[in-house]
Protein backbone atom coordinates (compact mmCIF):
# COMPACT_ATOMS: atom_id res chain seq x y z
CA UNK A 1 0.00 0.00 0.00
CA UNK A 2 1.15 3.51 -0.75
CA UNK A 3 1.09 5.61 2.39
CA UNK A 4 1.37 9.29 3.14
CA UNK A 5 3.86 9.89 5.90
CA UNK A 6 5.05 13.48 5.89
CA UNK A 7 3.26 16.22 7.79
CA UNK A 8 3.42 18.63 4.84
CA UNK A 9 1.63 16.08 2.63
CA UNK A 10 -1.18 15.80 5.16
CA UNK A 11 -1.43 19.58 5.53
CA UNK A 12 -1.58 20.07 1.75
CA UNK A 13 -4.48 17.61 1.46
CA UNK A 14 -6.29 19.24 4.40
CA UNK A 15 -6.04 22.65 2.68
CA UNK A 16 -6.63 21.76 -0.96
CA UNK A 17 -8.68 18.57 -0.84
CA UNK A 18 -12.37 17.85 -1.19
CA UNK A 19 -14.03 16.81 2.06
CA UNK A 20 -16.69 14.18 2.72
CA UNK A 21 -17.88 13.31 6.23
CA UNK A 22 -19.84 10.62 8.01
CA UNK A 23 -20.58 10.26 11.69
CA UNK A 24 -17.23 8.65 12.53
CA UNK A 25 -14.87 9.67 9.72
CA UNK A 26 -13.87 12.50 7.41
CA UNK A 27 -12.25 11.77 4.04
CA UNK A 28 -10.06 14.35 2.31
CA UNK A 29 -9.22 13.76 -1.36
CA UNK A 30 -6.95 15.66 -3.72
CA UNK A 31 -5.89 14.80 -7.27
CA UNK A 32 -2.30 13.77 -7.80
CA UNK A 33 -0.01 13.87 -10.81
CA UNK A 34 1.34 10.39 -10.04
CA UNK A 35 -0.08 7.15 -11.40
CA UNK A 36 -0.79 5.42 -8.11
CA UNK A 37 -2.83 6.47 -5.08
CA UNK A 38 -1.48 7.37 -1.65
CA UNK A 39 -3.43 7.27 1.58
CA UNK A 40 -2.81 8.48 5.11
CA UNK A 41 -4.68 7.77 8.32
CA UNK A 42 -5.08 10.38 11.03
CA UNK A 43 -6.20 9.38 14.53
CA UNK A 44 -6.22 12.00 17.27
CA UNK A 45 -4.92 11.46 20.78
CA UNK A 46 -8.43 12.30 21.97
CA UNK A 47 -9.55 8.84 20.83
CA UNK A 48 -7.39 6.94 23.30
CA UNK A 49 -3.96 5.77 24.21
CA UNK A 50 -1.38 4.63 21.68
CA UNK A 51 -2.51 1.01 21.61
CA UNK A 52 -6.10 2.06 20.82
CA UNK A 53 -5.01 4.46 18.07
CA UNK A 54 -2.61 1.92 16.53
CA UNK A 55 -5.28 -0.80 16.54
CA UNK A 56 -7.70 1.52 14.75
CA UNK A 57 -5.09 2.47 12.14
CA UNK A 58 -4.21 -1.20 11.51
CA UNK A 59 -7.88 -2.01 11.00
CA UNK A 60 -8.38 0.93 8.64
CA UNK A 61 -5.32 -0.04 6.57
CA UNK A 62 -6.58 -3.61 6.24
CA UNK A 63 -10.08 -2.52 5.21
CA UNK A 64 -8.74 -0.17 2.54
CA UNK A 65 -6.27 -2.79 1.30
CA UNK A 66 -8.81 -5.61 1.00
CA UNK A 67 -12.23 -4.12 0.43
CA UNK A 68 -12.03 -0.65 -1.11
CA UNK A 69 -11.50 0.13 -4.79
CA UNK A 70 -9.25 3.18 -4.52
CA UNK A 71 -8.74 5.29 -7.63
CA UNK A 72 -5.29 6.04 -8.96
CA UNK A 73 -4.11 9.64 -9.44
CA UNK A 74 -5.57 10.61 -6.04
CA UNK A 75 -4.23 11.19 -2.54
CA UNK A 76 -6.45 10.49 0.47
CA UNK A 77 -6.45 11.26 4.18
CA UNK A 78 -8.92 9.38 6.37
CA UNK A 79 -9.50 11.26 9.62
CA UNK A 80 -11.03 9.31 12.52
CA UNK A 81 -13.54 11.14 14.71
CA UNK A 82 -14.89 10.51 18.21
CA UNK A 83 -16.42 7.09 18.70
CA UNK A 84 -14.67 5.43 15.77
CA UNK A 85 -12.31 3.49 18.04
CA UNK A 86 -15.26 1.78 19.73
CA UNK A 87 -16.69 0.33 16.50
CA UNK A 88 -16.27 -3.36 15.69
CA UNK A 89 -14.54 -4.46 12.49
CA UNK A 90 -17.73 -5.11 10.50
CA UNK A 91 -19.18 -1.69 11.33
CA UNK A 92 -15.85 -0.03 10.51
CA UNK A 93 -15.84 -1.72 7.11
CA UNK A 94 -19.40 -0.54 6.36
CA UNK A 95 -18.57 3.00 7.45
CA UNK A 96 -15.44 3.16 5.28
CA UNK A 97 -17.29 1.78 2.25
CA UNK A 98 -20.04 4.34 2.87
CA UNK A 99 -17.64 7.29 2.97
CA UNK A 100 -15.84 6.25 -0.24
CA UNK A 101 -19.20 5.77 -2.01
CA UNK A 102 -20.32 9.17 -0.75
CA UNK A 103 -17.22 10.74 -2.29
CA UNK A 104 -17.84 8.98 -5.63
CA UNK A 105 -21.44 10.21 -5.71
CA UNK A 106 -20.29 13.74 -4.87
CA UNK A 107 -17.86 13.70 -7.79
CA UNK A 108 -20.54 12.50 -10.21
CA UNK A 109 -22.86 15.41 -9.40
Amino acid sequence: MHRLKKNKEFNYIYKKGDRVSTEHFTLFVVKSKYNNYRIGFSVSKKLGKANVRNKLKRRLREIVRRDIEVKNFHNYVLLARDGSSKLDFKTLKEEIKKIFLKYEKKKMV
